[in-house]
C-alpha cells in the first residue's frame, strides 16, 4: 500500500510505481478532475504533458510539481506528501485564519478548532528543533 498525505487528509492507494494513480484516485486525493483539456478544478484547467498520462493513469507527482507545489516521498515510495504551493501558503498566512484541525487533549478528548468559533482561543506550539 501507498499512503498520500495532503494538507486536509491522508489517503491510501494500492502498490504501484511512483505516484501513478487512476483519475478517480487523483480526484479523491486532490479534488482535481481529469478532463480532455487536462486536470481541472472548478473553472481552472491545467494541461497535462503526454508524459504524465498513460493507460488511464496519471502521474500525480508530476502534476503536483506542474502546479508549483512540493512533493516528497520516503525512500521506498510508500509514503508521499503533497504540499501546498508558496502562493497558497502566502494567501493563508495573509488571511490570519488558522486552518481547521482536530487534536486530543491530555485526557484523550478530541477538540476541533472550528467548534470554538466565536470564542477566544489561545494556540501555542512547540517543537524540539
Amino acid at each position: 500500500m501507498r499512503t498520500v498525505l495532503t494538507d486536509t487528509s491522508d489517503h491510501t492507494l494500492p502498490d504501484g510505481p511512483s505516484l501513478w494513480t487512476t483519475a478517480a484516485d487523483a480526484e479523491r486525493i486532490t479534488g482535481w478532475v481529469l478532463k480532455p483539456e487536462g486536470m481541472c478544478r472548478d473553472e481552472l484547467c491545467v494541461p497535462l504533458p503526454a508524459t504524465a498520462k498513460r493507460d488511464g493513469q496519471i502521474d500525480l507527482a508530476a502534476f503536483w510539481i506542474l502546479l508549483g507545489a512540493p512533493v516528497v516521498s520516503d525512500a521506498k515510495g510508500t509514503v508521499w506528501s503533497l504540499g501546498i504551493s508558496a502562493d497558497e501558503r502566502a494567501e493563508r498566512l495573509a488571511s490570519l485564519e488558522a486552518p481547521d484541525f482536530t487534536l486530543s487533549d491530555l485526557a484523550g478528548v478530541p477538540h476541533t478548532l472550528s467548534a470554538l468559533r466565536g470564542k477566544k482561543v489561545f494556540l501555542t506550539t512547540w517543537a524540539s528543533w
